[in-house]
């Protein structure tokens, strides 16, 4: 069974969801949908699907059964619920939304009426990635204790200059943290567990007309005891690509996009050194470190198939809402420990 996507808007991630999708086995591309009829028509003329201005008439559209948001990040929700309503499964660009009361509702109204919902992050889709949280899971680094993400990236000023919401409070709900960061934060605490509480300082440095943080820095808490730290910014020139390390008692590995630049273990088994040939060198692209645009299709279209398998087998989600919500928890409580100067708590 071949299931019919639709994507709202037309902005570069939604090109880039497109490309994917042509690669997707039973996915098609059905239909596009902005408030801009002319970029609306653009984009199915571009990539060969229907059309629409009018969201009553793109959500009526049968062919349709499963709907991926593309829009800034602060307008997520909006288009959710009159997805969720129609009953239209719903795959959600990060991050899910820019408040936890509108990520809830989001994730309320997809349980209301028995819709699937997916956060989209593609980086735990990559193959080194799985081999880390394997690791993890057999217990390979012993006790976690310190687990860090790095994510020193560069957009010029022109970046937040043209596109009308980025850097706004409003539409990109934070900045260095909350668009670009989040991926590595994700992978952060999906490898280590939930993150009690934040310590942090924040800093616009190297932009000018933006509303938001383009440097932070925050001292984490994890559950279990471990602690960590988070550096971001899109000031950094040239940018670099993303880092995770995860260090423990009997292991440690880290992970610089998709490739493997650490893999060590006090207890050595023979895959180890395939592990670290197969992964040493695996990023085919510049990550986004200082090009938005130079990601790859794979992670995508590997979640896209992963969303696919669920709602045909009728099993859960890899990464669903209250996944994808989790990251915006972290990021929003940096934010209030850096406006307060106080240690936040992170909310479920």
């Amino acid at each position: 069974m071949a299931y019919g996507f639709g994507i709202v808007g037309t902005g570069m991630i939604a090109g880039h969801q497109a490309r994917a999708l042509k690669d997707v086995s039973g996915a098609r591309l059905e239909a596009v949908f902005s408030r801009d009829a002319a970029r609306a028509e653009a984009f199915g003329g571009e990539f060969n699907c229907r059309s629409y201005s009018d969201m009553n008439r793109f959500l009526a559209d049968d062919e349709v059964s499963i709907v991926s948001i593309c829009t800034p990040s602060g307008a997520h929700l909006e288009s959710a619920l009159a997805a969720a309503e129609a009953g239209k499964h719903l795959i959600v660009e990060k991050p899910l939304e820019i408040t936890l009361e509108r990520c809830d509702r989001m994730i309320n109204a997809a349980e209301r009426h028995g819709v699937y919902l997916g956060g989209i992050f593609q980086s735990r889709f990559f193959d080194a990635s799985r081999v880390v949280k394997d690791a993890i899971d057999q217990g390979r680094f012993g006790r976690l204790v310190l687990g860090d993400a790095y994510v020193k990236w560069f957009r010029p000023q022109s970046y937040y200059d043209q596109g009308g919401w980025k850097g706004t409070l409003a539409l990109d709900g934070g900045g260095a943290l909350m668009n670009q960061s989040i991926h590595a934060i994700d992978l952060l605490q999906w490898y280590m567990g939930k993150v009690d509480s934040v310590q942090a300082y924040t800093a616009t440095l190297g932009h000018e007309r933006i509303e938001v943080e383009d440097t932070a820095v925050a001292t984490l808490q994890f559950a279990d005891g471990a602690v960590g730290v988070i550096e971001g910014s899109t000031a950094v020139f040239p940018g670099f690509l993303k880092r995770v390390e995860i260090c423990g008692t009997a292991g440690s590995a880290i992970l610089e996009e998709e490739d493997l630049k650490a893999w060590s273990f006090s207890q050595e088994r023979p895959e180890d050194q395939e592990i670290r040939r197969r992964y040493g060198s695996a990023t085919k692209t510049g990550g986004g470190a200082s090009d938005p645009g130079a990601i790859g299709t794979e992670g995508h279209r590997r979640q896209f198939s992963d969303f696919i398998d669920a709602v045909d087998r009728g099993k859960p989600l890899a990464l669903n809402g209250i996944e994808a919500r989790k990251s915006v928890a972290i990021i929003l409580a940096i934010y209030e420990s850096a406006a307060s100067g106080r240690r936040v708590p992170v909310q479920g």
